[in-house]
């Protein structure tokens, strides 16, 4: 789902072409600087989850997957926006690096619902949904995600126009572009899932606090959860409502549905500032990973204590839990 640069004369005098993308400059300097504070963190995700005891807790491990790709593609996306690099560069950041964006993207969103549901599903300790916890199911739901975020972003690769053109969309025909918009509204509705799944969540994990009251250890219990569950779900929230509210009319202008010239620079303006707060949570998922996940945060800290302790006891702690995501 590459996005777009220019668009075709609509709204504009005829035959003249509306230039969308004129003022990059702004964002191209934020995303180098986004590249440049989540490496770190990142790398030391990589790092403390191989030398993490025995499991790791598998959403967490693909949510950083989902990281690490979009890590990987986004300095292709700053050359890019740069306005330097070769025509061939261009048609391979819009073949790969671009799609490879919106598939870490929504694995993002998928993967950072299920934690969140996990986490709330941990503190109910209900057996109806107890195989949703298992590490063999967890596994395989991640595994159905992935595929099924391919099977709707690799089609977007084909670009059967070889002739020079000055963005991604000019290079598909029209049935491309018909997937293209195919593919916004299917990741569209995988993203209105997620929130549900979210909201629902973090709904019944603060209902369950407030029901708690007269009990103090479940009362402490819960309002672990609730913070760690509402933490996750503000994160998700600031980082991927915005984009989507944009998301849809923005497509509408890529297929010419909206013409006019001022309204297709005032959407891509729009698409590119909450497409940066998307890609910010680059910098904020290291901090889920140690908020969240006991042995993780077990061995950060004793890496920078340079101390081989006996295990904290959080740490054994954590290892009893479910596996969805504490395993």
């Amino acid at each position: 789902m590459p996005p777009s640069s220019n668009f075709s004369a609509g709204g504009a005098e005829q035959g003249m072409e509306c230039i969308v993308n004129d003022q990059m400059g702004p964002f191209t300097v934020l995303y180098i600087l986004i590249f440049i504070v989540s490496l770190p963190g990142n790398l030391l995700s990589v790092w403390a989850f191989i030398h993490s005891p025995r499991s790791t807790s598998v959403y967490l491990v693909n949510l950083l997957v989902a990281d690490l790709l979009l890590l990987l593609a986004l300095p292709f996306k700053i050359l890019k926006d740069l306005g330097a690099a070769p025509w061939s560069f261009m048609v391979f950041h819009c073949q790969a690096s671009a799609v490879t964006i919106y598939i870490s993207l929504y694995a993002s969103i998928a993967f950072l619902a299920l934690i969140i549901t996990d986490r709330y599903l941990q503190d109910c300790h209900t057996m109806r949904f107890l195989r949703l916890q298992e590490v063999g199911f967890a596994r395989l739901l991640s595994l159905v995600i992935w595929l099924l975020l391919l099977l709707i972003m690799v089609p977007n690769m084909a670009l059967p126009i070889q002739q020079v053109q000055v963005h991604c969309s000019s290079l598909k025909k029209d049935i491309s572009l018909h997937w293209h918009a195919l593919t916004v509204f299917l990741c569209t509705a995988l993203f209105l899932n997620a929130s549900a799944a979210v909201l629902l969540s973090s709904g019944l994990a603060l209902k369950r606090l407030l029901g708690s009251r007269s009990n103090t250890k479940l009362w402490v219990d819960s309002r672990h959860v609730a913070r760690s569950v509402t933490a996750v779900a503000l994160a998700y929230i600031l980082s991927f409502v915005p984009y989507h509210v944009v998301r849809t009319p923005y497509t509408l202008a890529q297929t010419e549905v909206i013409k006019d010239c001022q309204i297709k620079r005032q959407l891509f303006l729009g698409k590119e500032s909450t497409l940066l707060l998307s890609v910010l949570h680059l910098c904020f998922d290291p901090l889920l990973f140690f908020y969240l996940y006991t042995p993780f945060r077990h061995t950060v800290r004793k890496m920078f204590s340079f101390q081989n302790s006996t295990p904290h006891p959080e740490l054994q702690a954590a290892n009893a839990k479910t596996p969805g995501l504490s395993k």
